[in-house]
């Protein structure tokens, strides 16, 4: 999970620019958006222009990206291709909202590279879906010009879930969080134990003092 200084620091890097102005990484706009929608790597990748809603705030998730190894037969050729495919299961298919930051990274993309209506929003140089191990190095190799320890890019999805369900605070010191549930529908989960398990933080102070009186 990331902490909002590493949040920071890995902004501040990705969107650095060279001594004439050009960024130093493509599709750094993209990991910001993972950041902000808690899609999965394949699902972002996977999505196209026209599953983009910016009217309604909101984008629809129907395919998926991943690469599998070439086969020849039975023998596997050396290389991997990219694969289009389904979802991860029926839960994933779905509709997730877009807050200013992810409609201003999905902006920033466009604008970076727009090869039409039925193209990846995320393309490589020839306007085809981006290859996820190319996609993943460059991810790496923020992490450490930003002097962040590595993660996974799990951890942009992780770092999201677990905002919403513990809460952010809002400027007028209030605290903003979702249920399990409406988090679990977010990020395509199908039950609201898996978003618990893995994103609410365990409060063991309730637990204090409760096995008095269960003297055995």
């Amino acid at each position: 999970m990331f902490t909002p200084t590493e949040i920071a620091k890995f902004k501040q890097e990705a969107f650095s620019t060279f001594a004439n102005s050009k960024r130093k990484y493509q599709q750094a706009a993209a990991y910001i958006l993972m950041l902000n929608t808690g899609l999965r790597t394949g699902e972002l990748l996977g999505l196209l222009n026209s599953d983009i809603d910016l009217e309604h705030r909101v984008l629809h998730l129907e395919r998926g990206v991943k690469e599998v190894w070439r086969r020849d037969g039975l023998q596997a050729e050396p290389g991997r291709d990219v694969k289009v495919g389904k979802l991860k299961s029926a839960t994933s298919k779905r509709s997730v909202p877009l807050n200013d930051t992810a409609i201003a990274m999905i902006q920033d993309l466009r604008k970076e590279a727009y090869f039409g209506e039925d193209t990846p929003l995320v393309p490589d140089e020839h306007g085809d879906f981006t290859r996820p191990v190319n996609f993943r190095k460059r991810y790496y190799r923020i992490l450490e010009a930003a002097g962040i320890a590595k993660k996974g890019l799990h951890s942009l999805r992780h770092t999201f879930a677990s905002n919403l369900v513990n809460g952010i605070k809002q400027a007028d010191g209030t605290i903003k969080s979702l249920t399990p549930r409406q988090v679990a529908d977010l990020l395509g989960h199908s039950t609201s134990q898996i978003t618990e398990l893995y994103y609410v933080k365990k409060d063991t102070s309730r637990l204090h003092g409760i096995t008095d009186g269960f003297n055995l």
